[in-house]
């Protein structure tokens, strides 16, 4: 009883924090090493198990913190650094606008059809998603590129800004942190967790939110007395936003480079060339060299496209800086709350209390929703609690996956209800609106992605 109540003022304590605007990276870490000293005085379970022991408990919570951050950097860390990287460089280069500009152009033929048109650039969003994983960075592009389009429909401030604000809600495919983690828990291969798992779920979660989208937004309008018909061409003004960083334009072709990566993983796998295995971190330091060439034809200067490099490398260190010690710190507070035994006593009361994993995995899904919420982070709340699941999962008799899927996909979407959550802090303010009443019209379509993500993966797994 001891050890729950220590766990749940440690935990609430770390809440608050986080709520207070306190770096949750080093919170995390606080409460986890405040836990595992607890542990140790109340005669739990040591940091570390005896055999890779320093010869001293105490430092063993420091050494589990150092290995934490080898493997991790290594590992799962290196991989998530080399995906940032990219996506910063084709940033830089131009290559993810390209590829908008091509993705949208078959849009204009929808255009006499307001929120069809929205729901339309919601599903182009999030498919771009794939390639430009930064919800933040594609959402201000977004918000260069769709949303004067979406305005020129008649489309209100906040209906165009809604599908943008939730373009990285479904998050899917190799390139995503949160998939490589999961995978990474489970103990498969990206791929097979992508195709094996995630697809049927997130069609089903991207039909919903792209069919609440087009209600919801078309209520919305209409309660305020904006009919999209009469205002029509609103925005044509706005069609000519000069991004803010006056890049030089990139070439059409530079809409194939985003795609590469992408291509390498799936051709290298079980799916088609079974002999040949590339993973995600290889396939991006392939792709980056494929860049270069591109740069090279491109600018004639050897020099210019050498120092370009330098974004792709500063573009690994902030997402070593951001997701890479949420991840270490996540672990650490993880791993403090099983040495408390706070996961056994959890465990053991929903077996007591008949818990059924279905609903065990309802609880750890509403865990997850509400700590993403509170923290506007995805990346955070499913790096917390995700190593709980192995052991919880084992205990409830259950396969990993069947909590994991659920949770990586609610943790994504929670963000978008959250008005703290920095890429709706971003777009509200490049439409000039408020980010309280952009997540009233983002709020329905997510809790609708939510509960369908979580029934489909309990039906097929």
């Amino acid at each position: 009883m001891l050890s729950i109540i220590i766990a749940l003022v440690v935990t609430c304590l770390v809440a608050r924090f986080v709520l207070k605007g306190y770096k949750a990276q080093a919170v995390l870490l606080a409460g986890g090493i405040v836990l595992m000293i607890a542990a140790i005085l109340i005669g739990q379970d040591l940091p570390l198990p005896e055999a890779a022991s320093t010869g001293s408990k105490w430092l063993d919570i420091f050494q589990f913190i150092k290995n934490t951050f080898s493997s991790q950097s290594a590992g799962l860390g290196l991989k998530i650094m080399a995906i940032a990287g990219f996506a910063v460089y084709m940033h830089e280069i131009g290559a993810s606008e390209a590829l908008v500009k091509v993705l949208t152009r078959p849009l204009v033929k929808i255009k006499h059809m307001p929120y069809m048109f929205m729901a339309m650039c919601f599903i182009i969003g999030e498919f771009l998603s794939i390639f430009i994983t930064s919800a933040s960075g594609l959402g201000v592009l977004l918000m260069v590129t769709l949303y004067p389009l979406m305005r020129s429909v008649g489309l209100s401030r906040l209906s165009a800004c809604a599908p943008i604000a939730t373009a990285v809600a479904v998050e899917m495919g190799p390139g995503q942190g949160n998939v490589n983690f999961a995978a990474e828990i489970i103990g498969i291969d990206v791929v097979d967790y992508v195709v094996d798992y995630q697809l049927v779920v997130a069609f089903a979660a991207l039909l919903v939110v792209a069919i609440l989208h087009i209600i919801i937004q078309k209520h919305f309008d209409l309660k305020i007395g904006h009919i999209a018909s009469e205002h029509r061409h609103l925005g044509e003004s706005e069609l000519n936003t000069e991004q803010s960083d006056n890049k030089e334009e990139a070439p059409a072709i530079y809409a194939i480079l985003p795609v590469i990566p992408l291509v390498l993983i799936f051709t290298f796998s079980k799916l088609v060339i079974t002999t040949i295995k590339m993973d995600v971190t290889t396939a991006m330091f392939v792709s980056l060299v494929v860049t270069l060439i591109f740069e090279f034809f491109r600018r004639h200067s050897a020099m210019a496209v050498v120092d370009s490099i330098q974004h792709f490398f500063d573009g690994m260190g902030r997402q070593f800086a951001n997701v890479v010690t949420f991840i270490v710190a996540g672990q650490t507070f993880a791993q403090g709350l099983k040495a408390i035994g706070a996961i056994n006593v959890i465990v053991n009361s929903a077996e007591t209390a008949g818990f059924s994993p279905v609903l065990m995995t309802i609880v750890m899904v509403l865990i997850i929703m509400i700590s993403a919420i509170l923290m506007g982070s995805g990346n955070a709340a499913f790096f917390s609690f995700a190593n709980l699941v192995p052991d919880i999962a084992a205990k409830m008799g259950i396969a990993p996956v069947m909590m994991l899927l659920p949770m990586q996909f609610v943790a994504g979407m929670s963000r978008n209800i959250s008005p703290i959550a920095p890429n709706m802090v971003a777009i509200a303010g490049v439409a000039d609106t408020s980010p309280f009443e952009l997540a009233k019209r983002t709020a329905i379509p997510m809790l609708g992605g939510i509960m369908i993500s979580v029934v489909v993966s309990i039906m097929s797994f």
